[in-house]
């Protein structure tokens, strides 16, 4: 005989279900960048002009009761700092506003100024998405200093780190002293073994600190935000005090009902707020960056660099760009050694052959050649998938590029 039950299934319709008002979610995470480098008062324009020192004097011995005395000379270069613009619409219907059961901008706001962290530190760190007005990014500024260290050497990573030739010592080796270090979360098995020559691990963790790990003694921060680019480089390091950056509008949140809002690639109209009942949460802030590298008695050319990386297993893919600074005779020309090639921030200095070779990656830069007694000339050059060559004229009156 069957046997009749009201089970669950039947009354599915009247089981209540309770539902957890929390969501699991980690905490938004902020700019490994902005908590390491030094912040400047907040900017009054678009633009703040920082002056840096150029070039040092120098003293001389005087020969004798009688000997001359020589001259020298002090100069300072300007550097500016210019303001970009992170922005994000972020548009809601108000029929979800009023059927949601949690705070729709509440949840979100914190999440764009994550995403405005992320975007901060890829552009400064890796050059990702640079906005034009600004300098090289920091990958960049090293490399042209020399300051990339390959691990194809067969060196383990205490020598690639600590030892010489290694990272920490590239940045010495320019005069600076090493404050702080940013890796991929991947990177903390590859440091967790290394030890110094008493045994003891060069790789703590202290969860009293504000910086919980420390490589070496120095701060080593694991960005958590999505901005670290490992194709790029597996560790970077350097004085964070050199690098500022200035504050034009903070992250400012405004709200929109009306207006429309358009395809940024067509132009056509998506949504117009006040006919289809929507509201709009839209998210700006304005900053710039700079590292000045003034002279040092260490840098006193300025070529050096306060960073420096370490390569992945296979190094991300640069072009060789030539500048060769001749006074443009056609026969027999004469190189002119000394001269300054400034490529978007990062300096090098002509040799006896009036050559300075940059490796650059695939992009857009500005190169600003000058020399003492020459009119300065400045260009574009474009690097994509092949070496570029620039010959340039130089004169009294000025330097032409050819």
């Amino acid at each position: 005989m069957a046997v009749n039950i009201t089970d669950r299934s039947a009354v599915e319709a009247l089981i209540r279900e309770q539902i957890v008002s929390t969501i699991f979610q980690d905490a938004p995470k902020q700019s490994a960048f902005m908590g390491m480098a030094r912040k400047l008062p907040n900017m009054t324009s678009k633009q703040t002009r920082i002056r840096v020192l150029d070039f040092l004097p120098t003293a001389y011995w005087v020969d004798g009761d009688t000997g001359m005395k020589q001259t020298s000379m002090q100069a300072w270069d300007n550097v500016y700092l210019t303001a970009a613009e992170l922005a994000v619409i972020v548009p809601i219907p108000e029929s979800v506003f009023d059927d949601a059961e949690i705070d729709i901008l509440g949840e979100i706001t914190p999440r764009v100024n994550e995403a405005i962290g992320q975007r901060v530190d890829a552009a400064i760190i890796f050059g990702d998405n640079r906005p034009r007005e600004w300098q090289a990014d920091i990958i960049t500024l090293a490399r042209q200093a020399g300051n990339n260290v390959s691990p194809s050497s067969g060196k383990d990573y205490y020598d690639l780190t600590l030892g010489e030739g290694g990272v920490f010592s590239k940045v010495e080796d320019d005069g600076y002293a090493v404050t702080g270090a940013i890796a991929p979360m991947t990177f903390k098995s590859k440091l967790r073994g290394l030890r110094d020559s008493n045994k003891q691990p060069i790789f703590t963790h202290n969860m009293q600190d504000s910086s919980k790990y420390a490589l070496d003694g120095v701060p080593i921060q694991f960005p958590e935000n999505g901005s670290f680019m490992p194709d790029i480089a597996q560790l970077v390091v350097g004085d964070f005090s050199k690098a500022v950056y200035a504050i034009r509008q903070d992250i400012t949140v405004k709200l929109l009902t009306e207006g429309v809002i358009q395809d940024p690639n067509t132009k056509d109209i998506v949504y117009n707020l006040a006919q289809q009942d929507m509201t709009a949460l839209r998210v700006v802030f304005r900053m710039g960056w700079a590292l000045p590298n003034p002279a040092t008695r260490m840098n006193e050319d300025r070529t050096g660099c306060a960073f420096a990386y370490l390569e992945p297993g296979t190094p991300v893919a640069t072009q060789k760009v030539t500048f060769t600074v001749t006074d443009g005779k056609t026969e027999s020309p004469t190189a002119y050694k000394g001269a300054r090639v400034n490529v978007n921030g990062a300096i090098l200095v002509t040799d006896d052959a009036g050559k300075a070779e940059f490796n650059l990656r695939a992009g857009t830069y500005t190169a600003k050649i000058t020399k003492k007694g020459y009119i300065p000339v400045t260009e574009t050059v474009i690097v994509a998938a092949a070496a570029v060559t620039k010959r340039c004229y130089s004169c009294s009156t000025g330097m032409i590029r050819m």
